[in-house]
This record gives C-alpha cells, sequence and structure tokens, in this order.
C-alpha cells in the first residue's frame, strides 16, 4: 500500500516531536516509539495499492499549492481498529480542494474497494497522530490534555511524498523537503 501524505514545517514538526516525548514519558502509547528514520509527523490525505504515472501526474499538481497555511483546532481521539490521540486540523477551503484533488487522482487509477473509505472527503477527519495503539480507551483519561503542549497557533504543509508500507520507502512527490 502507497500512503500519500503531507509534512509540517520544521517549528511544527518541533512541537509534534514533544508531545510526543510527554506522551512516551508519561507511560502511554506515542508515535515517538516507533524508531522508523522514515516516522515523521504528517497528515494522511490518502493510501492505495499503486501511484500510477497519471497518479503521480495528478499528485505533482496538487503539490504546486504548496506550503499550505493550516490551523490547529484542538485535541480529538478516534475509537477505530485502533486507539489514536491526534490533534485536529481545520477543514478549510485550501485543504479542502487539496484533498478532494489527491483523491479523485488516486481513484482515478485504483479500484474504489482497494482505498480506506476513512480517507474519502466525506469521511476524512485531517489530523496529526501523536500516538496510537490497539488498546481500546487508551486516550480516555481525563490528564492527557494537561500532559501535553498546546500545538502550534500556525503551522504550513510543506511537503508532500508517499511511504510504501511494504518496502519501506520514502518518495517525494514536490520538490520541497
Amino acid at each position: 500500500m502507497r500512503t500519500v501524505e503531507l509534512l509540517v514545517d520544521e517549528a511544527t514538526e518541533s512541537a509534534v516531536r514533544e508531545a510526543w516525548r510527554r506522551l512516551a514519558d508519561a507511560g502511554l502509547p506515542s508515535q515517538a516509539r516507533h524508531r522508523s528514520p522514515t516516522n515523521r509527523p504528517h497528515l494522511t490525505l490518502a493510501a492505495c495499492p499503486e501511484l500510477t504515472a497519471p497518479i503521480r501526474w495528478e499528485l505533482a499538481e496538487a503539490a504546486a499549492a504548496l506550503p499550505l497555511p493550516v490551523r490547529f483546532v484542538g485535541l480529538i481521539r478516534f475509537e477505530r481498529p485502533t486507539s489514536v490521540l491526534a490533534w485536529s486540523l481545520e477543514l478549510d477551503a485550501a485543504l479542502t480542494d487539496l484533498h478532494r484533488t489527491v483523491w479523485d487522482a488516486v481513484t482515478a487509477d485504483n479500484r474504489p474497494e482497494t482505498l480506506n473509505p476513512l480517507h474519502a472527503p466525506d469521511n476524512w477527519s485531517p489530523h496529526i497522530t501523536l500516538g496510537r495503539t490497539r488498546r481500546p480507551g487508551a486516550f480516555t483519561s481525563r490528564r492527557i490534555p494537561e500532559l501535553l503542549p498546546p500545538p502550534p497557533l500556525s503551522a504550513h504543509l510543506t511537503t508532500l511524498r508517499s511511504f510504501d508500507t511494504e518496502t519501506g520507502t520514502l518518495e517525494i512527490l514536490s520538490p520541497r523537503g
């Protein structure tokens, strides 16, 4: 599976990594525990089995919108197959348009049943993951918000990349990095 992700600017990455560290120091699930050199704070736009030439062309076009300013709007929890704690992003017109462009690109050249329905425009909730675990309810403690630094007041999405979950390889899809 290939993910299509946006990386954040350096200051935002530092703030997210600080949140990761604080969660880990408190003994909670944290993205800081992922030791892969490819583990960076990111916003996932879509995931698909293949990035064909037409998809890559459309993604290159989409990357022209970068850097894209975004605003954090608070802490969010998901209970899907895994428990996730994240900082939520405001879904403004620019981010909506960028996501729609990426979604349209991957759906044009991949079978719909191979795509994650949580990334579909009507279901997508933009967020930067702070921690995840298979343990249900892991992030329900009332003290969690007190552990975390406040999210950045302003941030930018800077780089479009793809991660191949099978090979562990990264590919930068935009010129910024």
